[in-house]
């Protein structure tokens, strides 16, 4: 069995909900997308830069396409496709799909990523998953886990399509939510020939157990419970209500993991508002379309991804690290996790002195052939 490595230096406002009580009932699921608010306060100023800290990184080495193309259910994915500048097009590449953190989009991480692999002469794309940034979906922000799995599948497709891919080498990066999105695709999807995660979130279990799994099973059913009533709530023509998100402004009581999180989403660092997007609702989706996480079971026949090889990255001090060591101790080799000395959760979104791109580099050289 592989060992796991160390790589040195390498987060609503709703009538009838108690902020602190839902807080405490969704429990981590709430902490992967940051706390609710309703507060509305200018764009901070501030932001830690260290690190390297170049979420809108761009390369002259790279060429950049925008691109939309369709997935099983008829609806359009948008992605940014990131070519090597002189690319032969008679040349068949490996191509790598990179998927951005839930409730982030596509300008948030998984452009830096895709940018990245691009300039290690891969065929790279980010995408937005459905009912977020330029992708097609009614209501916006909705949850849907197989939705989020399609659109790899239909990446695969796209790129597929190029005579300058190699169909038969195509793999994906998933960061944080979408790392557990990619696993649920590539176990039905076997052309996608190699899986990283990065500062992977397994949404389901966020939702349900919490962090540590410190949710209680009667906590969930509350939760549960408030979403179905909003469900009855807004046919009858209620204002769509969100939850999670990340708060729009600091208070003395802000927690750690949501600090962790405003640093990135609400100041310069990481802030991205998609066209004709409320600020107010980035990164939050719908509080009655996110009981779906409920169902959602990422690592439930994780080892049948072998011998597709599977690489799990995420910091030693991230809040999230349980879910890349639950997804490595299912999977069945190959497989390798990759500890990021010293690194967070967030820090591995945009942090290039830290996010070991070598590692993902070789990773894909290896496997991709």
């Amino acid at each position: 069995m592989t060992n796991p490595t160390n790589q040195e230096d390498a987060e609503t406002s709703n009538a009838g909900i108690d902020r602190r009580h839902l807080l405490k009932m969704t429990g981590a699921g709430v902490a992967a997308l940051g706390t609710m608010s309703i507060f509305n306060t200018p764009v901070a100023k501030a932001q830690d830069m260290s690190n390297g800290a170049s979420n809108f990184y761009s390369s002259d080495r790279v060429t950049l396409q925008k691109v939309t193309f369709k997935s099983q259910y008829q609806t359009n994915v948008a992605g940014n496709l990131f070519l090597p500048k002189g690319i032969d097009p008679a040349v068949k590449n490996p191509a790598i799909i990179v998927g951005h953190p839930m409730g982030a989009v596509k300008e948030q991480s998984a452009n830096l990523y895709a940018t990245k692999m691009a300039e290690q002469g891969f065929v790279a794309m980010s995408i937005d998953l459905p009912f977020w940034g330029e992708s097609e979906g009614q209501l916006r922000n909705l949850v849907s886990p197989e939705a989020y799995a399609e659109a790899f599948s239909a990446g695969v497709d796209f790129l597929g399509s190029h005579s300058f891919v190699d169909r038969r080498n195509i793999g994906a990066i998933g960061v944080c939510g979408s790392g557990s999105f990619v696993v649920s695709a590539a176990k039905i999807d076997p052309r996608i020939k190699a899986v990283a995660t990065v500062s992977m979130y397994d949404m389901g279990a966020a939702f349900r157990d919490a962090l540590n799994k410190s949710q209680t099973v009667e906590q969930r059913k509350q939760f549960i419970a408030t979403a179905a009533e909003q469900r009855w709530a807004e046919p009858d023509g209620a204002d769509i209500q969100y939850i999670g998100g990340t708060t729009l402004e600091l208070t003395a009581d802000t927690d750690p993991v949501q600090r962790e999180f405003y640093d990135f989403y609400r100041t310069p660092r990481g802030e991205f508002t998609p066209s004709g997007v409320a600020r107010e609702t980035t990164t939050k989706p719908t509080l009655s379309s996110s009981v779906k996480f409920m169902n959602f079971y990422p690592f439930n026949d994780i080892e049948t991804i072998s011998p597709r090889p599977m690489l799990f990255i995420s910091g030693d001090q991230a809040h999230s690290k349980e879910f890349s060591q639950d997804a490595y101790n299912r999977a069945s080799e190959p497989k390798e996790l990759v500890w990021v000395k010293g690194a967070g959760h967030v820090d591995l979104y945009d942090r290039v002195d830290l996010i070991p791109f070598d590692k993902l580099k070789s990773f894909f050289e290896q496997r991709l052939v």
